[in-house]
């Protein structure tokens, strides 16, 4: 049965190729209430300018809980012709308090807690504030997609007539992953958690179309995500998501407002 969702956009994975659904990304946001939901497939770059939808954007949409292979709670199939964009995005003012009010409102102590919850009651979308970020590895991927997938999508293209000239988008030839510790007892040491943002393929295809080698690109984006997003002075919470197919958790986003800074008390005027 068709659900009316009413959804902050919080989290847009990198695009994928895929045989059935085309091209592939998962998108999440949570509700005015902080529940987390996932809404897929989502076509982002065949969606009407007017529905194109940027992330702490608020978006009504139609949706049908996900049955069968996908029973991940917070899992929707929504129809994208009824998807509305309600105003502009939640601003980034008083260190994204307004932005906060909704992303942090079920937030988890740790990825520890987030393993107890799923095996409870099937969580399978989070946010929680890492302890410590210790640092980001990167390794070469395969620089192409699997030729199976993009046959499947130009074979489909074909088929229904639709954009069949557009190109499947660019795979990063890199992985990136986070190493991290918890603020919980429960925590041995660092987890290692792959990185799967659309900001870190889009920051490193804009640093190889801007001259960069592949080399300089992922020391630029290590450098934005490591050194800005996680720096000292930045307040920074994981979103994560498990992966389908293999249950496993990924980071799918970062929340970083800058710290607070106490107020420092006026001194009073000396004839106040």
């Amino acid at each position: 049965m068709a659900e009316n969702l009413r959804v902050l956009i919080t989290v847009k994975t990198c695009p994928i190729p895929s045989a059935k659904y085309d091209e592939l990304v998962c998108t999440a946001g949570v509700t005015e209430a902080g529940d987390f939901v996932r809404l897929y497939p989502i076509n982002f770059r065949d969606l009407p300018f007017s529905s194109q939808f940027k992330k702490y954007q608020w978006m009504e949409v139609e949706a049908t809980k996900h049955t069968g292979r996908d029973s991940r709670k917070e899992s929707y199939r929504p129809n994208c012709e009824t998807i509305r964009l309600i105003g502009e995005p939640l601003t980034t003012k008083g260190n994204w308090a307004e932005r906060a009010k909704y992303a942090l409102a079920k937030r988890s102590q740790s990825m520890e807690d987030l393993y107890d919850q799923k095996s409870a009651d099937r969580t399978s979308l989070g946010i929680f504030k890492p302890k410590a970020v210790h640092d980001i590895t990167v390794t070469k991927d395969d620089p192409e997609w699997d030729p199976r997938f993009l046959n499947a999508l130009r074979q489909q293209r074909l088929w229904e007539n639709r954009k069949a000239s557009k190109e499947p988008p660019r795979k990063v030839p890199f992985k990136f992953h986070f190493k991290f510790e918890c603020d919980d007892p429960r925590c041995h040491g660092s987890h290692k958690m792959m990185i799967e943002d659309w900001e870190i393929g889009a920051l490193y295809w804009n640093c190889v179309d801007g001259g960069d080698s592949p080399a300089d690109a992922c020391r630029k984006v290590k450098q934005k995500f490591l050194d800005e997003i996680c720096g000292p002075d930045r307040d920074t919470y994981f979103y994560v998501g498990t992966v389908l197919a293999h249950g496993t958790w990924v980071v799918i986003g970062t929340f970083w407002p800058k710290i607070a800074q106490p107020q420092k008390p006026k001194m009073p005027l000396l004839f106040e």
